[in-house]
């Protein structure tokens, strides 16, 4: 039986690349997959792995006839690979990525790839961890998670049908939001978390005891602080991407804080009990769904 991917091209054949990958094979979904990156030593250490078939060499050659192209670098580097991509995509070939952020990854893609835009369908996969690379693949990365698609008006339904049945192969619920939709609501529930985290560490880092600090930190220390181990790079990429937004969220997050500082001055234990008890509802609830 024909697998419903013949060929797909990855930019980026990391834990975002190298799980869908690995997701689709393990679907029988795809024929062949061939990657692009930055590093021959990660390229080749993905194909011993079994994420790649080959290593690409001539992307107007490996796009040309590829049925997927997915963006899986981090969001920066995306405009240089639509340059590259551009004038080579074949009629029938579909484009997607796995940026956190959008806005900037359209107005990349509507500045580099020209009348070919409608072939692009933007989306973000929600499944991440700490690891990196293509060691850090999983097939079932995606199983049971979120996708969310943010399609343009240039887009047709089959194409947009597509790579949904794509991410869907790889075991995602997927739904759709548009590109200021997607950042606004990302902002709030994972760009500033992952923010609040690094600078809490950070802080920790920079004091003289910081020592005798880490070797008392516990379980509650460690569950906020694991997301402090990601990229550096990937988040610097995507806390810049979505500055606007973000911004507003630190903004809203210094102002809780502050109310808390009051309660704490003010010896206001009714204020904390209010706080502590609404949120302890809120993400008891929200763990129950």
């Amino acid at each position: 039986m024909q697998p419903a991917f013949r060929k797909v091209v990855i930019f980026g054949a990391g834990l975002i690349g190298g799980s869908f990958s690995l997701a689709l094979r393990k679907a029988g979904a795809v024929g062949e997959v061939v990657g692009f990156g930055r590093s021959s030593a990660t390229l080749e250490e993905a194909r011993q792995l079994g994420i790649l078939d080959r290593i690409g060499g001539d992307v107007a050659q490996e796009v040309c006839d590829a049925d997927i192209v997915l963006l899986a670098t981090p969001v920066a580097q995306m405009a240089e690979i639509f340059i590259r991509i551009a004038p080579h995509l074949g009629a029938h070939t579909l484009v997607t990525d796995g940026g956190s952020t959008k806005s900037d990854v359209v107005a990349a893609a509507r500045a580099h790839l020209g009348n070919k835009i409608g072939q692009f369908i933007p989306a973000h996969p929600i499944a991440g961890a700490e690891k990196s690379g293509a060691a850090a693949a999983l097939a079932g990365l995606y199983q049971g998670k979120k996708v969310v698609l943010t399609p343009l008006t240039e887009n047709s339904k089959d194409a947009v049908a597509r790579i949904r049945k794509a991410w869907q192969s790889c075991g995602a619920v997927v739904s759709e939001l548009t590109p200021q939709q997607h950042d606004e609501v990302f902002a709030a529930v994972s760009h500033l978390p992952h923010l609040l985290s690094f600078a809490l560490v950070h802080d920790l880092a920079q004091r003289d005891n910081r020592e005798q600090l880490l070797s008392f930190a516990a379980s509650g220390f460690r569950d906020f602080t694991r997301i402090a181990a990601s990229s550096p790079e990937m988040w610097r990429d995507i806390s810049l991407a979505n500055r606007a937004a973000l911004l507003k969220e630190v903004k809203r997050y210094a102002d809780e804080l502050y109310v808390v500082y009051q309660a704490l001055e003010n010896n206001d234990a009714a204020k904390l009990e209010e706080i502590f008890s609404e949120a302890r509802k809120v993400r008891s609830a929200w763990t129950q769904q």
